[in-house]
């Protein structure tokens, strides 16, 4: 079971789909129970990962590493650590509350809508688990298919201009890294003879400092534009408030942490110096992020544009706590990477629900609501003081932790990322009190209908989850602290090692050098 689980959980929303294509089109009620069952099932047997993971192991497990096309060095090779472990869960869970979540929004083209969304999830998981870089490109680039029909095809207004930015975005900075897996490819080669994608073999060539920092750099920007970091964020807004509800969830849930997740499993071992170089710069572009996503923020007037922005901050404080690169840094960031998931993903749901009852975004459009839909109102204020970080949620230990990396890397980045923290409570409380008080002014207000039990069930494990890591997060640190001590004692070796290869290269060029000009004289 254990060699097969990830086989499993990439597989199953892949035959759920094919499945799909079987059901009569006009039968939307089947065609939603039996892709939900699907996810349901895919999640619960991710919990297998959780419940089985070994926590004093920091390598990869549940692996299986098969070749695939032996002629090009191509193997089907899986595998998931500490750092990789909670992405999986958060993907499976998302998706199986994302797909419940289309029950009444979703009417037209509900069998090709319910099969995009198991193949998304299908490719979102592959992301994560890929332990072989032909593999782990073939899924980054194939989750892009279905995530450019669900908003091409169920966005808003804008679908098509959004779609088209979105991905011409993404596949600028795929077409470098591609670049920058083949010549990893063939570096391989004239080092050990072999041709291989295998990351954990590509992980022991001694990639040269200036080699370094040109593949760092085609690997980061496919990676800083899936986060999207400052200044690469443009397409972000657009996706966001085009996208449908569920697309929305999963775009922010879990497509944006492909690119902290990437900085983290291959710009750091891969590239260690290159990576140690560029702090600087990329801890004061994840800084500029979180204070202008902040700031932008205050100024949206459509509440899906301001959670959009917002993601543009809270994926900043990610970056800047893995360019700390330090333990505390480092946990932080792959915490807030999934406090990010939950209460991002649950801040869209709930823009969702309501827009279902008004068909409106506007903040304007609304006030004093919390008379009329109370339990909406409590489950909207729990999820939004979770985003901002207050004690006792999810979001406060990230960035606690986040901000104790930076302190510790250097003061200045965490004094200007906690300025973040106050303009999220400015922009957040400021929305909430225009959306749910003050008073009734428009007449349509007073006739919404509080949340059905459906959407009450969709919630209700967010809010356990805000809590349970709020309050208990040491679960959760305690599997991914061995991964990351191990990568970070990795990363120092490999760029001690490198750096005393390239010094001694240095000197029997220059030894040489003498030799030559002596025998001249």
């Amino acid at each position: 079971m254990s060699e097969y689980i990830l086989t499993l959980l990439v597989f199953i929303p892949v035959a759920g789909a094919l499945l799909l294509l079987l059901v009569n089109g006009s039968n939307a009620g089947l065609l939603k129970s039996l892709a939900f069952m699907v996810s349901l099932l895919n999640f619960i047997l991710s919990l297998y990962l959780y419940f089985n993971f070994d926590s004093l192991n920091p390598g990869f497990q549940f692996e299986i590493n098969r070749v695939w096309i032996q002629n090009f060095g191509i193997s089907y090779h899986l595998g998931v650590d500490g750092i990789s472990l909670f992405l999986v869960l958060l993907t499976t869970l998302l998706s199986a509350i994302a797909i419940l979540s289309s029950w009444s929004a979703i009417k037209e083209k509900v069998k090709e809508y319910m099969v995009t969304m198991l193949l998304l999830e299908a490719g979102m998981i592959g992301v994560f688990v890929s332990l072989d870089l032909f593999l782990f490109y073939v899924f980054w680039e194939g989750m892009l298919i279905p995530m450019y029909f669900l908003i091409g095809i169920w966005g808003g207004p804008r679908k098509v201009y959004a779609t088209i930015k979105f991905v011409l975005f993404t596949m600028l900075g795929s077409i470098f890294m591609l670049v920058a897996i083949l010549v990893l490819y063939f570096m391989n080669y004239n080092y050990t003879g072999q041709y291989s994608f295998n990351f954990t073999e590509i992980l022991q060539l001694p990639i040269p400092l200036n080699a370094q920092v040109w593949l760092f750099f085609a690997f980061a920007l496919a990676f800083a534009i899936k986060v999207p970091m400052f200044p690469f964020h443009t397409w972000l807004p657009d996706a966001h408030v085009e996208a449908p509800t569920a697309g929305s969830v999963l775009l922010a849930g879990v497509l944006l942490k492909m690119g902290t997740y990437g900085f983290l499993r291959f710009c750091l071992p891969l590239f260690p110096n290159a990576f140690m170089d560029m702090i600087p710069l990329f801890s004061i572009l994840a800084v500029i992020g979180i204070i202008y996503g902040a700031l932008v923020s205050t100024m949206q007037k459509d509440i899906k544009s301001l959670v959009a922005f917002s993601s543009v901050s809270h994926l900043g404080f990610v970056m800047l706590g893995l360019f700390a690169l330090n333990m505390q840094g480092i946990q932080g960031g792959v915490l807030q990477m999934i406090n990010h998931g939950i209460s991002t993903g649950a801040l869209f749901l709930i823009v969702g629900m309501i827009y279902e009852r008004r068909h409106t975004r506007m903040i304007e459009d609304y006030g004093g609501i919390a008379r009329v839909v109370p339990i909406f109102s409590i489950f909207f204020m729990i999820v939004a003081l979770s985003s901002i970080g207050l004690p006792g949620t999810n979001g406060f230990v990230g960035e606690f932790l986040i901000l104790l990396g930076a302190f510790n890397s250097r003061i200045i980045y965490a004094v200007l990322g906690a300025i973040g923290i106050i303009l999220a409570a400015v922009y957040m409380l400021w929305m909430l009190q225009r959306v749910l008080f003050q008073t009734i002014k428009n007449e349509e207000n007073k006739k919404l209908l509080d949340l059905n039990l459906r959407e009450i069930i969709i919630l209700i494990p967010i809010i356990l989850l805000i809590f349970w890591i709020g309050f208990y997060p040491q679960p959760l640190l305690s599997k991914m602290e061995p991964a990351v001590k191990n990568l970070l004692e990795y990363v120092e070796q490999k760029s001690d090692s490198i750096t005393s290869s390239s010094g001694e290269c240095d000197k029997i060029c220059e030894k040489a050098e003498e030799s030559s000009i002596t025998k001249e004289k």
